[in-house]
């Protein structure tokens, strides 16, 4: 199915979003910025904006991290450029815990990101909390991914923890809407999951660090909706308008061929 026909009959309202805006934007590249300050958070989706429909952060990174610069500053570039913001935050505790962790802290991500993501080894009183939290701090639209595969060397995250994963998220099909993940799956409830699938490189196949790469042909062929790439557009010096736009081109190119 194409992204315009998904989009017509999901069930979540932020996947509609991000189906939407990969149509408008023909892109389903999310940049993964991975830096250490917010001037350079803010330059490199200002640069970027223009060919994703996503950016992942991680905003417990940012050394110099406020709420009025760093966070102000991605949302005004969110809307500037129309892409979504995922905060990725791995959530990975008990309900209550969780919840005061969305909604709350120094980050209150719950209020600015559209998207996160969660593990499910906690079950599935991980996803209530979430949702709780997110109800109870905005009316605008969340959603919650699930993190059901890692790219990583050795990962745990495989077999019956991958069942488990997909079992809880169909009892939460308003909110959660799909799995970072590294292949499609099937719903026993009719759910349609977008798959975002990290690891993605057109270059390097590894980091030394346990990150393997599959190209873009693979991820999408395989069922991947948004590929994520971050150390591919911007690091070793690399001109991040160029490989935005050429990821892009290489992600939608892909689907393309896959409908």
């Amino acid at each position: 199915m194409s992204y315009e026909e998904r989009s017509a009959g999901h069930k979540s309202v932020i996947a509609k979003k991000l189906l939407d805006t990969i149509v408008a934007k023909k892109s389903n590249l999310c940049a993964s910025a991975d830096v250490r300050t917010t001037d350079e958070l803010l330059a490199l989706l200002d640069k970027v904006g223009p060919y994703i429909c996503m950016a992942k952060t991680h905003i417990d990174i940012i050394d110099d991290f406020t709420y009025e610069k760093t966070v102000k500053g991605i949302q005004e570039l969110a809307k500037k450029h129309n892409f979504l913001i995922f905060e990725d935050r791995k959530f990975a505790d008990i309900g209550s815990t969780v919840k005061a962790q969305y909604k709350g802290g120094v980050y209150r991500i719950a209020e600015w990101a559209d998207i996160t993501n969660a593990h499910g080894v906690p079950g599935p009183g991980i996803v209530a909390g979430l949702h709780e939290a997110a109800k109870e701090t905005t009316s605008d639209p969340r959603g919650l991914l699930m993190l059901a595969e890692l790219s990583s060397k050795g990962s745990l995250a495989k077999g019956k923890y991958t069942e488990e994963c997909v079992a809880i998220a169909d009892d939460f099909p308003e909110f959660v809407f799909g799995f970072i993940a590294q292949n499609k799956f099937q719903s026993s409830k009719g759910n349609d999951w977008l798959i975002l699938t990290p690891g993605v490189g057109l270059d390097e196949k590894g980091d030394g660090l346990g990150q393997q790469y599959r190209t873009v042909d693979e991820v999408i062929k395989n069922g991947s909706d948004v590929i994520i790439v971050g150390r591919g557009l911007y690091g070793n010096n690399r001109d991040a308008v160029k490989e935005a736009k050429r990821y892009r081109d290489a992600g939608w190119n892909a689907y393309l061929s896959r409908i």
